[in-house]
């Protein structure tokens, strides 16, 4: 058996610009980083005793006598990719709720791509787990997402993720000292919508407009380094501000990313203190952060109470493997 521990992530600048449609001819970049919440995926090989062939277990039960039975698309399209034709056992457990914002369907195809992985004796390298995870959710199931969340979960950390060029994608770690870092975290709040919702339908648009806008998705590529070097050594008041920014360019990539809900929720801890914030993701609901100095932390959870805060810590490992014993019986 296997068990995988895969983070979620926070993206704060430059989403928008990891999407073929847009990196391939100009270039992108996003400044993200993993949080300590995370998706866990045990896999093994399933013993030949039952009815079912496979098992595989998230919000619902599958019991499967062939693979091509699978409902769950990530499941059935990596079974499929890595070639594994044995009977499975695949459960999945989750700290935050899917179609929220966060990552979650990447996270979970890049800790799935891990166990599968390892549980047929190969140990996949961080850059392995993210191009399969892309290649997995944009060639395979046509999915409309970006690069950036797979490229996350799979590394781990603060970093600026660059992609386009020769390289395709490249990974910069954002080094701060626990003073700086801590500080960065006090500044900001978690606070879920209550809201799901299905992402790649809201993308769609976005990526049909994005030849209309260039020049927006242009000064969200340049924001990457602008507070990349803020980060490092400038007033991080001035982080906030620009989320303020970027946040007013994002709404306008698509008629679908922010609702009338969304709206009140912002302006709200506008009101109570905060200098900027966002909607996690593709928008349309789900989690939204916000960037808040420490003394009006609670003037603004108070403003929010109706919202569930969730505190969090960055994390750095990225997808892991937690729990590995060897299969010892191979059945026949």
């Amino acid at each position: 058996m296997v068990i995988t521990r895969t983070p979620f992530r926070i993206s704060f600048f430059g989403g928008g610009t990891d999407y073929p449609a847009w990196f391939e001819e100009h270039g992108g970049a996003v400044l993200s980083t993993t949080i300590d919440k995370y998706c866990h995926i045990s896999a093994r090989f399933l013993p030949q005793f039952f009815d079912h062939r496979s098992r595989i277990a998230y919000s619902k039960v599958e019991l499967v006598k062939s693979h091509d039975e699978i409902t769950h698309p990530v499941v059935r399209t990596a079974l499929n990719f890595l070639g594994v034709d044995d009977g499975v056992e695949i459960n999945n457990f989750d700290d935050l709720p899917a179609r929220s914002g966060m990552g979650s369907s990447s996270s979970f195809a890049v800790g799935l791509l891990h166990a599968l992985g390892v549980l047929r004796g190969k140990k996949p390298s961080k850059e392995e787990l993210a191009l399969n995870a892309i290649h997995v959710e944009q060639n395979m199931m046509k999915e409309n997402v970006g690069c950036q969340d797979q490229v996350a979960a799979a590394y781990g950390g603060l970093n600026k993720i660059v992609f386009g060029g020769t390289d395709k994608m490249r990974v910069e770690p954002i080094i701060l000292s626990d003073t700086r870092r801590k500080l960065f975290e006090d500044h900001l709040l978690l606070f879920f919508s209550g809201r799901s919702r299905y992402a790649s339908e809201i993308v769609a648009e976005q990526i049909k407009n994005t030849p209309q806008k260039t020049r927006e998705l242009e000064k969200m590529f340049q924001m990457v380094d602008e507070t990349t070097g803020i980060l490092k050594s400038g007033n991080l008041e001035e982080f906030g501000k620009l989320l303020d920014e970027a946040w007013k360019i994002k709404r306008g990539l698509s008629s679908r990313i922010t609702t009338a809900h969304i709206d009140e929720i912002y302006e709200a801890a506008k009101a109570a203190g905060a200098l900027g914030g966002k909607v996690l993701g593709a928008g349309g609901g789900g989690f939204m952060l916000f960037f808040v100095s420490p003394e009006r932390r609670e003037a603004v959870k108070d403003k929010l109470n109706s919202l569930l805060n969730v505190p969090f810590r960055f994390e750095t490992q990225g997808s892991r493997v937690i729990y590995h014993e060897p299969e010892n019986v191979k059945f026949a």
